[in-house]
This record gives C-alpha cells, structure tokens and sequence, in this order.
C-alpha cells in the first residue's frame, strides 16, 4: 500500500491545472460526492483484473471515439492518435502497470506538444493561474513518438477516461448462468470444510447472528414481503440478510427465505435443513445437486449463501420458525424466467402466508417498476408487487467500492468469465463515509421502484461454495478512494 501512494505522490507531480481558465474544475480532478467539488484523486484504484484486459478496455474506449491506437513494444504502453483540432497538439498515453496476475494500475495521461524553441517550461509555470499552468514533463516520459516541429512537453492525467474505465471494469452487468451450464463430477471440485466447530456437535452450534440491521424492524410483518436487490457474490448481504432473519425470528414472527436457487433443488434443501448440518449432509446437499455444481459459478452459489442456509438451519434447531425457499427456474430466460420466479415466490409465500419473507435477488428481479431499456421486460417484483399489493417491500443496496464473485462475458475472448471483480456503486448507490450501515427509507417510492437502500459499507467477494481448482479466485483488498 505505501509503495502504491508512493507511485502515486510521483503521478501527481506530473499533474497541472488544465481547464483552469474556465473556472470550473481540471480534467486531472474528479467529482467528490463527500465535498460536492472536484478534486485531485487522493488513491489509486487498483483494477482486480489482468493489466492486458485493463488496456484493452482503454484501447476499446479510445477507439469508439474514432482514436487510431498504437502500442509500444512490451505491451503495457499505448499511444492514441492526436486529438482533433486541439493547438498545440495532444494524445492519450496510457501506461500500464502488472501489480499481480489479477490486479492492474492503469494511468491515462493527455500529453501536450510545444512548438519547437517555443516557452520553456519556467516560462509556462510563471503565467497567471486563468492560463494553462503545467509542469514541464518528467523521465517517466521519455521515448514519446514526436510530430514535426513540435517536442512532447507536458503530461496530465485525464480523470474522465479514467472514469469511463473503471465504470466499464466494476458497473459491469452481473451474469446469471441459467441455461446450458452443466455439473461437474463432485471429485472435480474442491469444497470448503464444513461440519464441526471447536469440537461441538453441529446441531448444538447456536446462528451467527450478529447485531440487528439498523432501521430494519419496521419492515418486519407478517404477511409481508421484502426484496432485497443482492450484488451477488458478496459477503455482505447474505450477513445482514441472516441478522434480520434473526431479529425477525426474535419477535416469534415465522419466517421465510427465498433464493435465487433452482425451484427443482427445494428437496435437497429439505433434507439438509432437517439434517443434523454434519459434513454429511453438506456432502448429500451438494454432491446430489446440478446448481452448486455447475461448470460456471456465479454468485448465487456462492460459499455465502451456503453458510446462510447452514445459519436458517440452525434457527430451525434452535426452535424458530424458518423455512427455506428456492424460487428461481430450472432453464427459462428473460419474461419467462421472471413469471417463473414471480409465481415460485407466490406459490411459497401461499404457503405461509403469516410467515414475514426476505428475498434475496439480482438487483433487476427486485425491482417492483419496468425497466426503462426493455418495454417488454416485467421483473419478478413487478409481478408480486401486482398480486400482493402494499405488503411488498424492496431494497437496493448501498455500500462502498469493493470486490465480488460474478460472471462476466469477456468480449476479448468471447466466452464467460467467473472470478472475483471489483465493484464499484453507481453516484446512486454510493455509500458515503458518514453514512451508517444499516436500512434507510426513502420518503417515497423511487422511479426504480425501490422503497429504501440498505447499506453495506464495503463488499467483500464470496467465490463458490463449490470450486473447481483451476479457476483461482485470490481475494485482494482494494484500497479505498474518495
């Protein structure tokens, strides 16, 4: 980390005010929702994927904006063509950096020209701050390709590429695998060891409860039902999910959970929660099922929502009421999946109808309003919000920048990619340094269709419960920024 902010202080000697006649804000700053200004990055965002995938995703960005692109012998240093009608002349330069097999730096500097046996550099520096004022260039960037008559000059940071970066590496839609992912043989996969705890019978192991949910317990009712849209893959929500499982079951309200887990799995699940929880049985559970063992293993598999069904289990031994509810199809996609999943849900809920039930969806399937990209798509939540009326409740979730388990398509390889990302929230969904975790209700109902955000703080990946060994999943702590 302090090798990280080091190379940082060294970038920012590079930086200068550029856009500063305008009055506004430098293309080397970036909007900080904490001041409402823009400001000078104070971290450097470290990318949970391979520095090659990182560039070629700058490259794509710099292309779509009609920029031809070339690349310096190495690999990790890419030059853009000059940029359209900007005197004196200026190019992207992109440079790379391999901090480990999954983890990136990637800086995108604008360099500036100057004619040649034009303004030295302490002749730039001296002009009023309603001038550009930059310092004169560095070593750090030598060997840059030169144009006739003019000599690179100065170099800053370009925050709004940047940005455009790391929207397209961590707000990358998330990837349900439903439909032609076939199990692997059990003796493929490696599982996490589970059963005993210090020696103490599985079935005296009291839940992992953990402190309430703050602002929770006013949604807790029987007959209610609360969305909640999980980042799938993480840690975090299948956490606070357990706490107001907990706290629910502390008020003697019956209680159900319903996850994004195949309908045709709700057997298994049945055993293993009148199981005695023992290596056994988590053996029975997954060796007697396709979806935690599937080729591709995305977050709703996850070892969180494995250790979260192993926690309702030990309510239900502990004597509450909890019942356990698998509501996603076997194969359907798109509309049909949702009607799938709205009617399992009904159809659980039908069954219990005192009972308060928490689910947990992708973020899409919560929602309780249309999309606005597909006029012809209807969530799960808008079908049960349409049947149940005013007992539904749903829930986005806010939390800090972080990492998660996810598929993703990778278009450089043209297949799909499960492995631990980072991810970053929306401005929306940003969860603040002075915001508290816990549950927050908006004052009314959202155009997404949401009726609160549940805070989070940072995410912390959770890879399959299930894993084959020739798909590493480190999990590297992601310095924080602004």
């Amino acid at each position: 980390m302090e090798e990280v902010m080091r190379r940082l202080g060294m970038v920012l000697g590079l930086l200068g005010c550029v856009g500063c006649a305008t009055l506004t804000r430098g293309i080397d700053t970036q909007y900080n929702p904490e001041t409402g200004r823009y400001e000078t990055p104070t971290h450097e965002l470290v990318y949970q994927v391979p520095v090659e995938d990182a560039l070629m995703t700058v490259r794509y960005l710099l292309e779509k904006d009609h920029y031809d692109v070339m690349e310096k012998e190495g690999g990790l240093e890419l030059f853009s063509s000059f940029i359209p009608e900007v005197i004196p002349p200026e190019r992207y330069y992109i440079k790379g950096e391999r901090l480990g097999p999954r983890q990136a730096l990637v800086r995108v500097f604008r360099l500036r020209y100057s004619a040649e046996g034009g303004a030295s550099s302490a002749e730039v520096s001296g002009r009023t701050r309603d001038q550009v004022s930059v310092p004169a260039m560095s070593e750090a960037f030598n060997n840059i390709p030169g144009l006739e008559g003019y000599r690179p000059a100065h170099g800053y940071r370009d925050m709004s590429v940047e940005q455009k970066l790391l929207e397209r590496l961590e707000m990358a839609p998330a990837l349900e695998l439903v439909d032609g992912n076939p199990p692997v043989p059990l003796r493929s996969v490696v599982m996490e060891s589970a059963g005993e705890e210090g020696g103490a019978p599985v079935a005296a192991i009291a839940p992992a409860c953990g402190a309430p949910v703050e602002g929770a317990s006013s949604l807790f009712a029987a007959g209610g039902v609360l969305l909640v849209a999980d980042p799938l893959g993480t840690q975090e929500v299948p956490s606070a999910a357990l706490r107001m499982l907990c706290e629910a079951t502390a008020q003697a309200l019956p209680v159900t959970l319903a996850l994004s887990i195949p309908v045709s799995e709700q057997p298994l699940l049945e055993r293993y929660l009148a199981s005695d929880g023992a290596s056994s049985a988590v053996q029975d559970l997954l060796s007697g099922s396709a979806f935690w063992r599937r080729a591709y293993q995305d977050g709703r598999s996850s070892r969180a929502m494995l250790w979260l069904v192993e926690q309702a289990r030990r309510l239900r031994v502990s004597g509450k009421d909890v019942a356990v509810a698998a509501i996603d199809a076997d194969r359907a996609q798109g509309n049909e999946r949702e009607a799938q999943m709205a009617q399992h849900l009904l159809n659980a809920q039908a069954k219990r109808p005192q009972s308060w039930t928490l689910v947990l969806a992708g973020s899409v399937h919560a929602r309780t309003t249309e999309v606005n990209w597909d006029g012809d798509f209807e969530p799960m939540g808008v079908r049960v919000a349409r049947a149940l009326s005013s007992s539904v409740r749903a829930l986005d979730v806010g939390f800090q920048r972080g990492t998660q388990f996810v598929c993703r398509y990778d278009v450089w390889d043209e297949d799909v990619e499960c492995n631990v990302f980072g991810i970053s929230p929306t401005l929306e969904a940003r969860q603040a340094s002075t915001q508290a975790a816990g549950l927050k209700l908006f004052t009314s109902q959202q155009p997404h269709g949401f009726h609160g955000r549940l805070y989070l703080g940072a995410l912390t990946a959770s890879p399959p419960g299930l894993q084959a060994p020739r798909q590493p999943t480190p999990v590297n702590p992601v310095p924080a920024t602004k």
